[in-house]
């Protein structure tokens, strides 16, 4: 994670954390520990739990406590219970900055009453964002929060490239399938599943696009996809792969017309978009074929199968994005860290785009490390007012 590394490099000197105190609820892994390591070296105390009770790498976890001292609240498969029990003992040590995937850390600390005292936040994915725009607009957000997410250096690439191949790695590795010749059917064309779609197509699968957003829906068309609804695709379905971070994407009546031997797998950030109650209703025996798969037997005698009991699949079934592709987003969550700790007095209670200069800067240095030389703006250029900030 040469970009990570890079801004470690820039000020572990000056240490610019220096006693301020995070509270991170992330996806524990490699690539998240390498987040939380740079921001001790730049002086933070930090305390981390995760986001997916199915994410977590326990190894890294472990690592994490015994080689660097950071206090981590988070096991493989861990109850809803304990879930929670972790985010709240990662808020116990009242954090000022909170990192976020998925909104849990900062609702929870708005429910406790802590979130008054906290100086900001940043949010990593889709889900959170949406959530805490709705927060804003209900007038209940108590501190101002860095949406990561829409930064040009996290969804373009994260979202889209990234997303992309894990997911399609989290389904090999449950079902080691064919993809070549399979009718695919994506659930949502936003970035993540425009993601999803490139990698299934360029793997040989007929791909069909199910929206409820007309321009999303006009997009993939264009694109070259089938577009149909939900309730149709799924007749014809090999793999229903869910990417819209809303609930009952597939719900019961989806399910009664499924073709026999569908795989349902989601990579949305909640396990909310296959209704599994439903599945359940119609089910008269379970198999566990091996791990990460499951066979659902239905009353008619035809079978689903659902991944990773529906949680993000590339997650739960493979390691999630590739270390490089994580390197921009998590260069992002750094630097919107050190920009709440600079100027948390003068922003509002509102949610926020990072500064476009320090999205450029993500951009930067990525290239730098790639050893790509690109052009500079002619003086021309300059006086029309390109390259300003950039």
């Amino acid at each position: 994670m040469p970009v990570l590394r890079s801004i470690r490099e820039d000020y572990k000197d000056s240490k610019p954390l220096k006693g301020v105190r995070i509270s991170a609820c992330l996806h524990v892994t490699t690539e998240t520990a390498n987040l939380v390591i740079t921001l001790k070296e730049l002086g933070a105390e930090i305390r981390l739990c995760a986001s997916n009770p199915l994410s977590t790498q326990d190894d890294v976890a472990s690592a994490l406590v015994k080689f660097y001292g950071i206090e981590v609240f988070a096991v493989r498969g861990e109850s809803y219970e304990e879930y929670y029990s972790d985010i709240e003992r990662c808020l116990e040590f009242e954090p000022n900055i909170t990192i976020d995937d998925g909104a849990d850390l900062t609702v929870q600390a708005h429910k406790i009453g802590m979130a008054e005292k906290i100086w900001g936040g940043t949010e990593e994915t889709t889900t959170g964002v949406v959530r805490f725009r709705k927060m804003e607009r209900e007038g209940v957000l108590r501190y101002p929060i860095i949406a990561v997410n829409e930064s040009y250096t996290k969804f373009l690439f994260d979202n889209r490239y990234g997303t992309g191949q894990s997911t399609v790695d989290g389904i090999l590795r449950a079902t080691n399938i064919l993809l070549a010749g399979k009718t695919a059917v994506v659930a949502g064309f936003g970035w993540v599943g425009k993601g999803i779609a490139m990698r299934l197509r360029g793997m040989g699968c007929r791909v069909i696009i199910t929206e409820i957003d007309p321009v999303r829906a006009l997009e993939a068309y264009m694109e070259g996809y089938e577009v149909k609804t939900m309730m149709e695709a799924i007749k014809e379905a090999d793999i229903v792969i869910t990417a819209t971070g809303e609930p009952d994407v597939v719900r019961l009546e989806h399910l009664e017309v499924a073709k026999d031997g569908v795989i349902l797998a989601n990579a949305g950030h909640f396990d909310v978009e296959i209704n599994k109650k439903d599945l359940e209703s119609i089910t008269v025996e379970r198999v566990e074929y091996r791990e990460n798969l499951r066979e659902y037997v239905l009353r008619d005698g035809r079978r689903i199968y659902l991944l990773a009991d529906g949680r993000l699949v590339n997650l739960g079934a493979a390691e999630g994005h590739p270390a490089e592709v994580m390197d921009m987003s998590f260069a992002n969550q750094v630097l919107a860290v050190l920009y709440i700790k600079e100027n948390y007095k003068r922003l509002e209670r509102k949610v926020y785009k990072l500064p476009d200069e320090l999205d450029y800067e993500v951009a930067r240095r990525k290239l730098i490390s790639l050893g790509i030389e690109i052009d500079k703006p002619s003086q021309a250029q300059v006086v029309r007012g390109w390259g300003e900030g950039t």
